[in-house]
């Protein structure tokens, strides 16, 4: 696949609210598949569509592969069907921000309900980091940046 090139903080398709995705075949495949190859190049942990230049509602996570085993999650269409009541205050960097971090508010825990990029419906449990990088990526899809959430460090 290929490493695409990242869109930057003043981008106007960062401030826009990404389409839901309708059609599951070509070219949502490669899309999924560059965006991991990106993020991995960029050494982030997550990146949405946006980002790339892509206003679709498409993001990507590996939260654990600095540490460990990559373990790969794409998300189509998400949404936070249920959240924790209470929050996490803490940094957030952006590969769309290079060299600046914000701190930002966000749910201790989320229910996250997607579908997988071959069409099946998903659900799953998002505790701490996790939760963190699914809400910044969701974001994304919704045309906001750390900017605007949290607190410039």
């Amino acid at each position: 696949m290929a490493v695409l090139d990242l869109r930057f903080d003043g981008d106007p398709i960062l401030q826009q609210v990404a389409d839901p995705v309708t059609y599951f075949g070509d070219p949502l495949p490669t899309l999924i598949a560059d965006l991991f190859d990106t993020m991995y190049d960029a050494k982030g942990r997550g990146l949405a569509a946006p980002q790339v230049g892509v206003a679709t509602r498409v993001f990507v996570t590996d939260t654990t592969w600095k540490e460990g085993d990559r373990q790969p999650i794409a998300f189509v269409n998400p949404e936070i069907v249920d959240q924790a009541p209470f929050t996490q205050q803490g940094p957030e960097a952006c590969l769309s921000i290079p060299g600046r971090s914000f701190d930002v508010a966000r749910p201790v825990w989320v229910d996250l309900a997607w579908t997988s990029p071959t069409g099946i419906k998903q659900t799953a449990r998002f505790h701490g980091f996790g939760a963190v990088c699914v809400c910044h990526e969701l974001d994304h899809l919704n045309g906001l940046l750390i900017t605007q959430t949290g607190s410039e460090i």
